[in-house]
């Protein structure tokens, strides 16, 4: 199975092929923990990525972080202890402790650690990060904690430019909120008799004008108002919006758009047209 169709099974979907980055990731020399950047314009779905990604590639361990959630800090890690001027420990939070927990998985069993939104971290703890990154070796309170760098792997989410340490030092790989890679469909790959291609190239030229690329669970929703509900250029925008992500709702209200919206909607119905001859014919 294809790694984009493992992704999907996994809620993640996308016309666009991450085969070749995983390889990078996976076969990088140097001595550091393996590391992946996830940047993109696409806010959560690049999370949904990550997760899916992660469960794709069948982490025994998978932990989570988010750094713009309010975690209270876990109080009853740590043991009732004084240090020898009779000061007690302060407790850990749990993003030491979800590390920690990490590096402890890592020791036998291949282990994903995803830190989410970075850049609402101190910029001590990207720092901080870096020297884990590099050496291994996570450092709290109660002492160290050593990861197998050969079996964990650390996933990077931030809304802006990672530190520039931090960046040098993994692999950087983008998800946007609609797909570079155009899959042009044909008929049959839409479960649709041969005369619908006229239609299909049509609806693609106004995908092209709208920047986007509809994966296939959403052109086969599309196509499903098309042929049952569709009547006018409004509904087909109704449904353009409604099911493809991504689509800029300016574009397609922009009087560019009527032309192509035209000629959408002439194929849709004329598609309509021997769809329906087809089926009177059937009956009669």
């Amino acid at each position: 199975m294809l790694l984009r169709q493992k992704l999907a099974q996994y809620g993640f979907e996308s016309n666009d092929d991450y085969d070749y980055h995983l390889s990078c990731l996976l076969n990088a020399n140097g001595k550091q923990i393996r590391c992946l950047n996830i940047e993109g314009d696409s806010q959560r779905r690049k999370t949904a990525f990550a997760q899916a990604l992660g469960m794709a590639m069948e982490f025994k361990h998978q932990l989570y972080h988010d750094f713009t959630e309010q975690n209270p800090l876990e109080e009853n890690i740590l043991p009732d202890i004084k240090d020898e001027k009779g000061a007690k420990a302060l407790p850990i939070t749990s993003y030491d402790k979800t590390v920690s927990d990490a590096c402890a998985f890592s020791e036998a069993e291949q282990t994903l650690l995803i830190l989410d939104q970075i850049q609402a971290a101190d910029f001590r703890e990207h720092i901080r990060l870096f020297h884990f990154l590099e050496s291994g070796v996570w450092t709290i309170q109660t002492g160290e904690f050593y990861a197998n760098k050969r079996h964990l792997f650390v996933f990077m989410i931030s809304e802006t430019p990672l530190y520039h340490s931090l960046q040098k030092i993994s692999f950087r790989v983008w998800v946007g909120r609609t797909s570079d890679h155009l899959i042009q469909y044909q008929p049959k790959d839409l479960d649709l008799p041969e005369k619908a291609k006229p239609m299909l190239l049509s609806l693609e030229k106004l995908f092209f004008y709208l920047g986007i690329t509809p994966i296939e669970s959403e052109y086969r929703r599309l196509i499903d108002d098309i042929t049952l509900r569709v009547c006018n250029i409004e509904q087909l925008k109704y449904s353009i919006f409604g099911w493809v992500e991504g689509v800029e709702r300016s574009l397609l209200y922009n009087e560019e758009a009527i032309p192509l919206l035209s000629q959408a909607l002439t194929a849709i119905q004329d598609f309509q047209c021997l769809d329906n001859l087809e089926l009177k014919g059937i009956k009669e």
